[in-house]
């Protein structure tokens, strides 16, 4: 993915100041951001904060556990090899699988996590962990008027906080898949969740379920384009859930198709097509302008 937060945010001289926190999971890295008024915050702050970072990275994992498809013992594997009955899930998996089924409806079939014969919420499920973990953990921080902000994410895909009383901006810088290294955007967002999706750095792993093929050409005989004509999405909305979610289908659909966003009105964001082209939108208006790559959540 390909969201990050900007040298401005990272500068040690300019308050607020930033802890942060890591940990490897869900095949990327996850980090939990907290922003406050003090270099060094009192100490009994401090520890609220580190115990919140702790609490939410740790959440992500129980909740890989919980839901990937790549290990055996996950209740989504059990599923889908007949070792655990569907009324013996955990409440969370239903959750879920109810907002996959909207979504398939919402998005006319663009997305479907149940297109291979069996219930696997991969490109939903992320967005959704790291939404719940931040507002579980690190939106309870945000009532001290030592904090500033705080921020949870996940392969660059955000879920950002800004505590009532703060006048913070997050300045997200997306990355321009055509030139790796370089920013095409930079969002200005006082709060809010950024999701990006596309072939850029994990190739063709996208799929069409209309059509049981791979975006990009995975999926042999049918697939919707060529994979040097998949498009990469940023999608900009209040939950990490719908943005995440939102930018998957965006790229099934395909740079020339934004009729789904009749069904998604209150995101914003970006198409970059692979000959460098864009197509942007606010609240599911299109924009026609697309000189200006600035986007305002």
């Amino acid at each position: 993915m390909s969201a990050t937060a900007t040298d401005a945010d990272r500068r040690e001289d300019v308050g607020p100041h930033r802890h942060v926190r890591t940990a490897e999971l869900m095949g990327t890295v996850a980090s939990a951001h907290v922003l406050t008024v003090e270099r060094s915050p009192a100490p009994a702050l401090a520890a609220r904060i580190a115990a919140a970072q702790r609490a939410a990275l740790d959440e992500l994992h129980a909740l890989d556990a919980l839901f990937s498809p790549f290990r055996a013992d996950s209740q989504i594997s059990r599923l889908r090899d007949g070792a655990l009955r569907p009324d013996a899930v955990d409440p969370r998996v239903v959750e879920v699988a109810e907002a996959c089924v909207r979504l398939t409806a919402a998005s006319a079939g663009r997305f479907d996590a149940n297109w291979q014969g069996w219930f696997d919420p991969t490109g939903y499920v992320k967005g959704w962990a790291v939404e719940r973990a931040a507002d579980r953990h690190l939106a309870p921080l945000l009532s001290d008027e030592g904090v500033v902000a705080a921020g949870l994410a996940a392969g660059g895909d955000m879920q950002l906080l800004t505590a009532p009383h703060a006048d913070w901006t997050w300045s997200v810088g997306i990355a321009d898949p055509l030139q790796p290294g370089e920013l095409r955007a930079r969002i200005p967002l006082h709060e809010g969740a950024v999701a990006t999706s596309g072939p850029a750095e994990r190739g063709a792993h996208i799929v069409d379920p209309r059509r049981r093929s791979g975006v990009g050409g995975a999926g042999g005989p049918g697939a919707s384009v060529a994979i040097a004509d998949a498009p990469t999405a940023t999608v900009i909305a209040d939950r990490l859930s719908d943005a995440d979610a939102w930018a998957t289908i965006a790229v099934v659909a395909g740079f020339d198709d934004l009729t789904w966003l009749r069904a998604a009105p209150d995101t914003s964001g970006m198409l970059i097509a692979a000959d460098g082209r864009i197509r942007r939108w606010t609240h599911g208006v299109e924009v026609a302008d697309a000189a200006d790559l600035t986007l305002l959540g």
